[in-house]
């Protein structure tokens, strides 16, 4: 009985059965039975791993869960001759699966939002640095990691949304309005450990030093109207029903609602405001979409094109647009009547992998001023 590997599935070998038979005479072999007999062989010989290298075939892992992506994988497809393999779910259960699948997984990129969750992948050392001149000519610098290990294809900003009755805009132009002895009893925003808050704060202890962070930490903290709960969206709708007069959002929530067919929502946005904080100083937080090759990768070649044909304008549209956010790629123009609605504002310019290092001592200060 002969063990020959299969391909990269769990199953790895299938059992060949080799009969005994009576000798026959020697036919020489022709030169073409030669070069076939050599194939077979090589193809028996080579691993899993390596053999899969040759089929033209991508392991998609991603925690995106947006239709528009669809049109991404059809027309890289399209374009390659690759096929797809994408398996779906939550950030948490596609890095456990990863772990446990170890150098055994089928998985060749990791796909995810919000720099902090790329950063956790990235200390589990989980991410290939990946050498491409194609992205490194089209992903800022800010928005991809110094050691590329991943790469930020799409952005959005967390914004402050406040009621157009109650608040006048100079009010909460920056974040630092968030702490203000003013807004006493009138803030909602979602709970700490929330990574989109996380990276928040990370952000603020760039901009302003940690012990500076910490003291807008507890300035936010004395000014919220209830304990946090909740998602984005249910601060917005906090703010229309008059539970609290200002929120913290990301701005694809505040988008998502501005598309929305029900008139209570429409309702809503009428009483509703945007300001993209900090235009005279840092600029407004930002964060992304993204992802990056895994470590293991049996498909690599696959692998590079993928994420080079995420950096196309055509794919960036795609990518950006099914999750109302705008492209990475400067000459990629969004096609997103409400986005684009919001204007033109001036971003951080802090890189991207800032909020995954400063996340640590990030939730070690929200811990300590009771933000819950």
């Amino acid at each position: 009985m002969i063990a020959v590997q299969t391909g990269f599935l769990p199953s790895r070998t299938r059992a060949v059965t080799v009969l005994a038979t009576r000798p026959r005479p020697a036919v020489p072999a022709s030169p073409r039975h030669r070069v076939w007999a050599g194939l077979l062989l090589l193809c028996a010989l080579l691993p899993a791993s390596a053999r899969a290298q040759t089929d033209k075939v991508l392991n998609l892992y991603t925690a995106r869960h947006y239709q528009t992506d669809e049109a991404l994988y059809t027309n890289f497809t399209r374009k390659t001759g690759i096929r797809v393999n994408k398996i779906e779910a939550g950030e948490d259960a596609l890095l456990e699966r990863v772990r446990s699948e170890g150098r055994n997984s089928p998985a060749d990129v990791f796909l995810t939002v919000d720099a902090g969750r790329l950063w956790r992948a990235e200390q589990l050392d989980l991410f290939e640095p990946l050498q491409s001149p194609v992205l490194e000519a089209r992903i800022p610098a800010q928005l991809r990691t110094p050691e590329r290990t991943w790469f930020g294809f799409s952005t959005r900003a967390r914004v402050i949304v406040y009621d157009r009755r109650t608040v006048k805009p100079a009010e909460v132009a920056n974040y630092e309005d968030l702490a203000h002895p003013r807004l006493k009893g009138r803030l909602c925003i979602r709970a700490s450990n929330h990574v989109y808050n996380l990276s928040l704060m990370a952000a603020m202890i760039e901009h302003l030093g940690a012990a500076g962070a910490e003291q807008w930490a507890r300035g936010v903290v004395a000014n919220l109207a209830r304990a946090p709960r909740g998602g984005d969206i249910d601060q917005i709708r906090g703010v229309g029903a008059g539970e609290c007069d200002v929120a913290v959002v990301n701005t694809y929530y505040y988008v998502r609602l501005m598309k929305s067919d029900r008139p209570e929502d429409r309702q809503l946005m009428e009483r509703v405001a945007l300001t993209f904080p900090n235009q005279a100083s840092f600029g407004t937080h930002i964060n992304v979409s993204g992802g990056g090759m895994l470590r293991t990768a049996p498909n690599r070649a696959a692998a590079r094109l993928f994420l080079e044909y995420l950096a196309s304008d055509e794919a960036q549209i795609y990518f950006a647009d099914g999750n109302n956010e705008w492209p990475a790629v400067a000459s990629a123009a969004a096609k997103n009547p409400e986005l684009a609605s919001l204007g033109k504002f001036k971003a951080e310019s802090v890189n991207i992998g800032v909020l995954g290092r400063n996340q640590p001592l990030a939730q070690k200060i929200l811990d300590r001023v009771g933000w819950k």
